[in-house]
């Protein structure tokens, strides 16, 4: 085929409509808790190993600031892929597939989201 449109392959020039960006970050979440799993066996496989174990995994995430930090990250990603996951389970039963119901579920998606996250960072932290 030999076309004559435009093609734009910058995405930096793209406005995304608020579902693709639901959909995006729910990909993204899906990606960080799929590598985060390391440090969660990590830590699960120290602290079971022995007394001693457990101890140096609760120091770290009691008292180290890059332990937290992940730990703050995974709950996050979790947060906002669980609700995003929920959005679209309710879409599978034709709940918020228009465009107004979509751009609907999608703020509150973000908003429940950055809510959790806010819980999420005071209980870690």
């Amino acid at each position: 085929m030999n076309s004559k449109r435009p093609v734009n392959l910058d995405l930096s020039t793209i406005k995304f409509p608020l579902p693709a960006l639901v959909s995006i970050t729910h990909r993204i979440t899906g990606v960080i808790l799929f590598v985060g799993l390391i440090f969660a066996f990590w830590a699960l496989d120290v602290s079971l190993s022995s007394p001693l174990g457990f101890e140096t995994v609760r120091e770290a995430l009691e008292t180290g600031f890059l332990a937290k930090l992940i730990a703050w990250g995974l709950l996050s990603a979790l947060s906002f892929h669980f609700v995003a996951g929920l959005r679209h389970l309710l879409m599978h039963f034709d709940i918020g597939i228009e465009l107004e119901g979509g751009t609907q579920t999608a703020k509150i998606t973000f908003v429940t989201s950055a809510v959790l996250v806010i819980l999420a960072g005071v209980w870690v932290w």
